[in-house]
């Protein structure tokens, strides 16, 4: 009997060659398709694509020929695409959800495997249960059809999603402006789906887009691995000194997530990012809507929401609980502290390409620089400082929830705790200072303890109480 293969917050990730077979694999793709034919979908249409990790066009080749033997019908990618352009192509195509061969910002040893339902989202935690217990314990119970016999069948088609996406942005975003505004913007792909396509969006403008990391390289050179954060962007900060450029825009592997440096090459935070977002399309564009955040980010929000008059929702930590709830109530925009931001008129999916426009569209439509962007949303909720402690950890999980619950600190950096949110992980609120949260990683064997905070002196010691309160020290 084959290993358990178990579900994280968006799928399942796991070592190349270790667990991450092509067996397995194929076990998954199973998983899924029982799980879409329980939901009556036999013979519709499903995207699969890839992105640049070792083996992954392989891969993705092995679930389609595994979804086409169960009655179901494929789009597969015809290259290496954004995530957030495989979402949008599950509503362009009718199709009834995606699966997509990535582990988004994974050390390069691993890949995964993404599934997203019919609206383009991420699938709710019900779903992923369904999916997780519908896995066959061997793959001798997976049915199973050559590629090239189910394209002549026509079960699986190639296709070239990139079109499809960019009308539809072009209908989200006038870029006309940006292209003509003479920015010099440096873009980091981190070797992964995200190469090219701001060159391809402004060429032939005043803007100049500069590229680095922007060919396939399954190693990472230059990062410890594809995620938009320190250390892993500092080759991009240098480069944005180096070019003299404007601003930085990073995407993580699958360019679902997206990082900003500011025009000194100074990092700007994920959840500092969010909160511009935010404020544009409050400010700048006029919108009006709610906002879906997950416990992990910012206050920074709240404070928006209520000088605004919108309301402000928090779920757990990841897609599978934002997507549904910006679904159940229209959310203007929905976003977490990995640097994933979703928005209305789009699919309810993280989008660093959107999110990177939207960035850029803020310079131009305002007519300053990232850290004048800052200055301008601090003078309206203030100053926020914000930082991550990760801890590789493999011991009971449950034993040590436990001893962190049994805590219960009346102080925490010196700051007063004004109760405690257990929703995901472990969230002591210190009111209007700020938070701190411990959780378990759900994708990787970790402990990640976070803080933001009005007080700059007090971050350090603020997660260094953390470590403590968390065993770790």
């Amino acid at each position: 009997m084959s290993f358990k293969i178990k579900f994280g917050t968006d799928g399942w990730r796991g070592r190349i060659a270790e667990d991450y077979t092509f067996e397995n694999l194929r076990r998954c793709a199973q998983g899924f398709a029982t799980y879409l034919l329980d939901k009556g979908y036999q013979n519709k249409w499903v995207v699969v694509g890839y992105d640049k990790r070792f083996h992954s066009e392989n891969f993705g080749a092995a679930v389609a020929e595994v979804l086409a033997a169960n009655g179901l019908r494929v789009y597969l990618t015809d290259g290496a695409t954004p995530t957030p352009v495989i979402s949008y192509s599950v509503l362009a195509k009718d199709a009834v959800g995606a699966v997509n061969i990535t582990a988004s910002h994974n050390p390069p040893t691993d890949n995964g495997f993404k599934v997203r339902d019919e609206h383009g989202g991420a699938i709710d935690p019900d779903g992923l249960l369904e999916i997780e217990n519908n896995i066959p314990d061997s793959d001798t119970d997976v049915k199973r059809i050559s590629l090239a016999e189910a394209e002549v069948q026509g079960l699986v088609v190639k296709f070239d999603a990139s079109e499809g996406y960019i009308e539809h942005i072009k209908e989200l975003i006038d870029w006309q402006p940006i292209k003509d505004a003479g920015l010099t913007v440096l873009v980091d792909s981190m070797w992964g789906n995200g190469a090219g396509w701001f060159t391809r969006l402004f060429e032939d403008g005043k803007t100049k887009i500069i590229e680095i990391h922007d060919v396939r390289n399954p190693i990472y050179p230059e990062m410890q691995r594809p995620e938009p954060i320190p250390p892993n962007v500092d080759a991009g900060l240098a480069a944005t000194v180096a070019n003299h450029a404007d601003v930085m825009l990073v995407m993580d592997g699958d360019a679902d997530r997206v990082g900003m440096g500011d025009e000194n090459g100074v990092f700007i935070d994920q959840l500092r990012v969010y909160g511009l977002l935010a404020y544009y399309l409050l400010e700048v564009r006029g919108q009006r809507g709610p906002i879906v955040k997950t416990l992990s980010t910012t206050k920074m929000l709240n404070k928006l929401g209520k000088i605004y008059d919108v309301p402000v929702y928090e779920t757990g930590v990841g897609f599978k609980y934002v997507a549904p709830k910006m679904l159940e109530v229209d959310a203007m925009i929905g976003g977490e502290e990995s640097g994933g931001y979703a928005f209305r008129g789009n699919v309810p999916d993280r989008d660093g390409i959107l999110a990177g426009l939207f960035l850029l569209d803020m310079m131009v439509k305002l007519d300053k620089k990232p850290t004048e962007l800052l200055e301008l949303l601090f003078s309206k909720v203030g100053t926020h400082y914000y930082d991550r402690i990760d801890t590789v950890f493999q011991g009971d999980r449950d034993v040590r929830k436990q001893m962190i619950l049994d805590a219960n600190p009346e102080t925490i950096g010196g700051l007063k705790v004004t109760g405690l949110d257990t929703t995901d992980g472990f969230k002591f609120d210190l009111g209007d200072d700020g938070w701190l949260l411990i959780r378990f990683s759900g994708t990787e064997p970790k402990i990640r303890v976070y803080t933001e905070t009005t007080h700059e002196d007090r971050v350090q010691a603020i997660l260094q109480d953390g470590l403590k309160i968390a065993g770790i020290e």
